[in-house]
């Protein structure tokens, strides 16, 4: 059976938008606060450390701009693939959010700046308190390790961007200024036909949401497959059951039932 006919049992969209709860709006404040604190002392500490090391910041830079891509599959894999909206906290924190972007691709577009980007800031403190804590000055290492903590912070920077770069990807053309037009055609942030892919039904590829860039090789090797076999064969749990409903889920499960289809074509690439 093809996977655009199936028979997807998608959840209600008004239900799930009525998830964010005003609790929860304070939380992502304090949130971004407090990343916009730590993001600030990481370019402090860059700045007093990085004399002489331009060409080495910049790769450290660039680099966290890849881990944030692979990064943000990652978490978009999750959060698509695995758990329910009901379950306590990360249901209506992180589950809650995606189920309702593939019900309603247009409702990121009117989530304002804290909804849109809180939830990313949240996940990314640890990260940023590592950094700041990060001992410089270990006599033999201080290339590898500013190296080590301005990638980090990198990351976390761009993973914040994510969901803007995502927000992006779905507004209409109009709304867009034309430097973002630009980053998107130039393949510097998320296009939008690149980004179309993964909301072809069920749902179940490019999930990386930052630039896209490491898309199509995770498909080729059959990344986020391998990692549902793993899963299914370990829990016995069906992957994307509770997103698009526990029989069209069957149908197209490793382990499960058919996997043998070939990844939809990415229009970026033609």
């Amino acid at each position: 059976m093809k996977k655009d006919n199936l028979k997807l049992e998608m959840q209600d969209a008004k239900a799930l938008a009525e998830g964010y709860h005003s609790w929860y709006r304070y939380v992502e404040i304090f949130g971004i606060v407090a990343f916009a604190v730590l993001i600030a002392l990481i370019v402090r500490r860059t700045y007093l450390y990085g004399e002489g090391r331009g060409f080495l910041i910049a790769s450290a830079v660039m680099t966290g701009y890849i881990m944030a891509d692979f990064i943000s599959g990652f978490v978009h894999w999750l959060a698509d693939t695995w758990g329910s909206t009901t379950m306590k906290v990360i249901g209506p924190a992180l589950i809650r959010p995606f189920r309702e972007h593939h019900v309603d691709p247009k409702a990121i577009t009117r989530h304002d700046f804290v909804e849109t980007n809180g939830n990313n800031c949240l996940i990314s403190l640890w990260v940023g308190c590592i950094c700041i804590f990060m001992p410089l000055e270990v006599e033999g290492y201080q290339s590898l390790l500013i190296f080590i903590m301005v990638s980090l912070g990198s990351m976390i920077f761009w993973v914040m961007m994510t969901n803007q770069f995502h927000k992006w990807s779905h507004e209409d053309e109009a709304q867009l200024s034309g430097f973002v037009k630009f980053l998107q055609r130039a393949h510097l942030i998320l296009p939008v036909a690149h980004h179309g892919v993964h909301h072809t039904p069920p749902f179940d590829r490019y999930y990386n949401i930052t630039t896209g860039w490491l898309n199509w090789p995770l498909t080729k090797i059959g990344f986020y497959r391998t990692l549902e076999k793993l899963v299914t064969m370990t829990t016995g749990l069906i992957p994307r059951a509770d997103d698009i409903g526990l029989d069209a889920a069957i149908k197209i499960a490793p382990l499960v039932g058919s996997d043998e289809h070939e990844p939809h074509a990415d229009p970026s690439r033609s």
